[in-house]
C-alpha cells in the first residue's frame, strides 16, 4: 500500500474512519464483537490477507492433518506477506480457536502487520504480550480442528459481519477494526486526517467551555476561522 496512506491511517481513529466512509454510503465496515486483546497506543494497518474456515467434519480433521506443510492454516501463515494483516472468518464462532501463540509468533517474526478473527485464540494472554496488534472475540482454548476447517487462503471472506476482499486496508485501533476498501483508501485516509485535525479543535474548546451548536458540526464560518488560526498554531 501507499507509505503515506500507511502513515495516515497510524494516526486516525477507527470511529472517524467510519464516519468518513458512511458518507460515501459505506455502513457495514467496521468488523463486529471484535476487540484488541490489550490496548497498544498505535494503530494496525496493512493490506488484508484472509483465511477462510468452514465447519469441521470429523473424518477430515484429525490432529495428523497438521503434518501437512500444505494444511491452509499452516500455509497461510507462512504465505502472508510482510506488512499485511490476517484477517480469519471463523463464522463468528469463538468455541473452538481459530490459532494460538505459536502461529501467531511465527506471523509476527516473518512481519505480518497484525491478525483479526470473528472467533477466538488459545493462548490468548501470551499473544497479547507479542508484539503484533492482534483481534478476537474472546478466549478460545479448544483446538480449531475441533470446529473449524482451514480451507481457502486469500479469498472474499466474511469476518464480523464485513465482506473482506484480499488487498482491502485493515485499521485497527485500541476499539474495534474497520476494513477499507483498497480503491478508496488513500482518499479515505486524506479525509480522516482532516477530520482529526477539526475534531482535535473542537475537543480543546469544549473543554474550555464553548457550545457544540456551531461547533460540531461547523454551521458558524467563526468557528472555521479559529479553527484556522488554531491550526497555524499547531502545525496541523
Amino acid at each position: 500500500m501507499n507509505p503515506s496512506t500507511r502513515e495516515k491511517l497510524m494516526g486516525v481513529s477507527v470511529a472517524t474512519l467510519c464516519s468518513a466512509l458512511y458518507k460515501r454510503g459505506l455502513r457495514n465496515q467496521t468488523i463486529q464483537d471484535v476487540r484488541p486483546l490489550r490496548p497498544r497506543g498505535r494503530n494496525m494497518v496493512g493490506p488484508a490477507f484472509t483465511l477462510r474456515y468452514m465447519p469441521a467434519r470429523e473424518d477430515r480433521n484429525p490432529m495428523t492433518v497438521f503434518r501437512n506443510p500444505d494444511h491452509p492454516q499452516r500455509a497461510a501463515i507462512e504465505q502472508c506477506p510482510e506488512g499485511h494483516v490476517m484477517v480469519m472468518d471463523s463464522r463468528k464462532d469463538a468455541r473452538a480457536a481459530s490459532a494460538g501463540d505459536i502461529l501467531i509468533t511465527r506471523l509476527m517474526v516473518r512481519g505480518g502487520a497484525g491478525v483479526v478473527t470473528d472467533g477466538g485464540f488459545r493462548d490468548s494472554m501470551s499473544i497479547a504480550q507479542l508484539d503484533i496488534p492482534s483481534y478476537h472475540h474472546r478466549a478460545s482454548s479448544p483446538t480449531n480442528l475441533t470446529l473449524h476447517e482451514a480451507i481457502d487462503i486469500n479469498v472474499p471472506i466474511g469476518c464480523g459481519d464485513v465482506p473482506v476482499f484480499p488487498g482491502d486496508i485493515v485499521v485497527g485501533d485500541d476499539d474495534s477494526v474497520i476494513v477499507i476498501p483498497a480503491e478508496i483508501a488513500d482518499e479515505i485516509a486524506d479525509e480522516a486526517v482532516e477530520m482529526t485535525a477539526y475534531e482535535d479543535f473542537v475537543v480543546e474548546r469544549v473543554k474550555g467551555g464553548a457550545t457544540i451548536i456551531g461547533l460540531y458540526p461547523a454551521t458558524d464560518e467563526t468557528n472555521l476561522d479559529l479553527f484556522a488560526e488554531w491550526r497555524a498554531a499547531n502545525g496541523r
